[in-house]
């Protein structure tokens, strides 16, 4: 096993809570619960593992989380809103502020690396001149600097992780959500994209890793959140 405690993870503070989920369950169509009984809260700046076996509904919490997905019950309150209440509008104004990094990637086909990651910038309608330096620099650093211009269906599959990775943060989002984001890179890579998402973590947005791989996670001092039989278990 690796030795823990080889990078510092920012830690936890006070502030009030991004997430909070109480007795939340899920189910797909009239099939059993993959989820039930959720109780946890993810702080602000916190930074956490999600893990857990196989099957055992890591992609499906994200995807609430990212309320791409309802509860079937109980309460999700984000950024401080009940999401039960809120209109198709709100819930798109409040995903503005999470990035997100699924194992499909979401890349879009018709458009180059360079303007798949300059993405959300277009969205808040800011000008190419403000934030094009940005994005190369971003991509340069996650080993795309040579890749801007081709597009996604030419791109390998770590390639494409590595693209998603740099739309999910390039503006800071308060809340990050990564499902397995070293599964496709080599370990050198792996240990420079988690340092790019510590250093997100430092400067204020709240992280959370979903990953098979335990050295990974033992190397870094972080709260583990573990997944069993539908079950959310809570490590500090």
């Amino acid at each position: 096993m690796a030795e823990r405690r080889v990078a510092a993870i920012a830690p936890s503070r006070t502030e009030l809570s991004l997430v909070r989920f109480e007795n939340v369950g899920l189910r797909y169509g009239l099939g059993p619960e993959i989820l039930r009984d959720l109780n946890f809260q993810i702080p602000a700046h916190s930074f956490q593992f999600l893990t857990g076996p196989s099957g055992a509904g890591k992609t499906s919490l994200l995807r609430l989380l990212f309320l791409s997905h309802r509860p079937t019950r109980g309460l999700v309150n984000l950024f401080g809103h009940d999401i039960s209440q809120l209109g198709k509008d709100e819930i798109a104004d409040l995903r503005k502020r999470i990035g997100i990094v699924l194992q499909d990637f979401r890349l879009l086909d018709h458009m180059t690396t360079y303007e798949n990651v300059a993405l959300p910038f277009r969205v808040m309608g800011r000008s190419e001149s403000s934030y094009r330096k940005e994005v190369i620099d971003l991509l340069r650093w996650v080993g795309l600097g040579e890749r801007m211009d081709a597009l996604p269906p030419i791109l390998s599959g770590g390639e494409k992780q590595r693209a998603a990775i740099a739309r999910a943060v390039i503006s800071r989002p308060q809340l990050l959500l990564a499902d397995e984001p070293t599964g496709s890179v080599d370990p050198t890579l792996g240990r420079r994209l988690l340092r790019l998402f510590i250093e997100l973590n430092k400067s204020g947005t709240a992280v959370i890793i979903a990953t098979h791989d335990i050295g990974l996670m033992d190397q870094y001092e972080a709260r583990r959140l573990v997944l069993h039989q539908g079950r959310l278990h809570v490590y500090e």
